[in-house]
C-alpha cells in the first residue's frame, strides 16, 4: 500500500492542498465524505466533543451544514454549498464557519484516484486572502485532520 501518511502544503498564495491515502475503493471514501451516517463515524472532532448536526443535501446548490460542540457551552459550525459533484471522484463545495477564524469563505476541491485499491484524496482549498490562508496553516488544522484521516482510514478498512 501507498504511505497514508497525511501531507499539508500551500500551493499557492491562497491554496493549500491536503494529500491522504486510504488502502479502500475510490466509491468507499467517496461516501464517507458525502454520506451522513458515515461521515458521523469519522469527523467528531477531538475527543470530549460531540458531533450534533451532520446535515448533507448532495447537489449542486445543495448544501451541508455540520455542528460540533464541547460541553458545557462551546460550539462550533460550518458549512457551504456544493458548486461541482463528479461522483466518485470530485466534489468541489464552498466552506464557512459560523464564528470565523480565518477571514471570508473558502473553497475546496476534493479529488479522489484510485489505483490498485488504494484511493489517494487530494483535498485543495482556496482562501480569500493570504492572510487567511496563513491563518489556517498557524492553526492546529493540521493536527485535527490527521486524526479524523486515521479515524476514516480504520472507518473504510472495517468495510471492506
Amino acid at each position: 500500500m501507498n504511505d497514508p501518511s497525511l501531507t499539508v502544503t500551500a500551493v499557492s498564495d491562497r491554496e493549500i492542498r491536503i494529500t491522504r491515502s486510504f488502502n479502500a475503493p475510490r466509491q468507499l471514501v467517496f461516501d464517507a465524505h458525502t454520506k451522513p451516517e458515515l461521515v458521523r463515524r469519522w469527523l467528531f472532532g477531538p475527543p470530549g466533543w460531540v458531533f450534533d448536526v451532520c446535515e448533507i443535501d448532495l447537489r449542486v446548490g445543495g448544501a451541508y451544514r455540520y455542528v460540533w460542540r464541547h460541553p458545557p457551552d462551546t460550539v462550533m459550525g460550518m458549512g457551504g454549498v456544493y458548486r461541482e459533484i463528479r461522483a466518485p471522484e470530485r466534489v468541489v463545495a464552498t466552506e464557512k464557519f459560523d464564528d470565523p477564524w480565518y477571514p471570508g469563505e473558502a473553497v475546496g476541491t476534493l479529488v479522489l484516484t484510485e489505483h490498485g485499491g488504494v484511493t489517494t484524496l487530494n483535498n485543495t482549498i482556496k482562501y480569500e486572502s493570504k492572510e487567511a490562508r496563513d491563518a489556517v496553516l498557524r492553526s492546529p488544522m493540521e493536527s485535527g485532520l490527521k486524526m479524523g484521516y486515521d479515524r476514516l482510514a480504520a472507518m473504510v478498512q472495517s468495510e471492506r
